[in-house]
């Protein structure tokens, strides 16, 4: 019985994923309004009752897609202190930098993102994340109480963000390990020294 059930859960990942990746190239020369359902499941070579088994339109596909990406942008931001109950800034390493391979991993939509009208309000979306993630996992995230932590956060947010833009407007000629490399060299041109305690709430 459980080696059908997990027949059948891979079968329909596989399905799903060929529709994703079907309709993220599709998207790469066509706006989402002129994409078909039939267009979708011809490129993932599949048929229509396939779609519709996951799927009532293409608009709830591509929103499962940016659930993905965001699930997965999480998971990448958390890596350097998932299993710690304190953060200390200054003693990250390249190797538990995982953002930028999480960039990598989904390069053709953020370039999407980035580079056309395919994906409005994403780039917002992903912002609103980066900021809200420090917010939420570390306790005594601003200890300069002259500066105002939502702007602080919103600040630290885009600047990585700036990165990403300036990385896959460059078409990613720099590796994921240079990208690390250089952002923890940013970090640690700050002339702060920052401890995070971990916010044990967090999911």
């Amino acid at each position: 019985m459980s080696t059908t059930i997990s027949h059948t859960d891979r079968r329909i990942k596989k399905s799903k994923k060929a529709l994703k990746d079907a309709l993220i190239s599709l998207m790469q020369n066509k706006d989402l309004k002129e994409i078909s359902i039939t267009d979708i499941v011809d490129l993932a070579d599949l048929n229509r009752g396939t779609f519709y088994k996951h799927y009532q339109y293409k608009e709830e596909l591509l929103e499962e897609i940016m659930d993905d990406v965001i699930a997965d942008l999480i998971v990448s931001y958390r890596e350097p202190y998932k299993s710690s109950d304190t953060f200390i800034v200054n003693d990250l390493t390249t190797s538990v930098i995982k953002i930028f391979e999480h960039v990598a991993n989904y390069s053709n939509i953020y370039t999407l993102i980035l580079k056309s009208n395919g994906l409005p309000g994403f780039q917002n979306r992903i912002c609103h994340e980066l900021k809200k993630l420090p917010l939420e996992d570390f306790e005594n995230y601003q200890t300069n109480h002259k500066i105002n932590t939502n702007l602080y956060s919103s600040y630290q947010a885009h600047a990585i963000f700036g990165m990403i833009i300036e990385w896959v407007n460059e078409e990613f000629k720099y590796s994921t390990a240079y990208m690390a490399e250089q952002l923890l060299e940013i970090i640690n041109n700050s002339p702060n020294n920052h401890t995070f305690k971990i916010n044990k709430n967090i999911n």
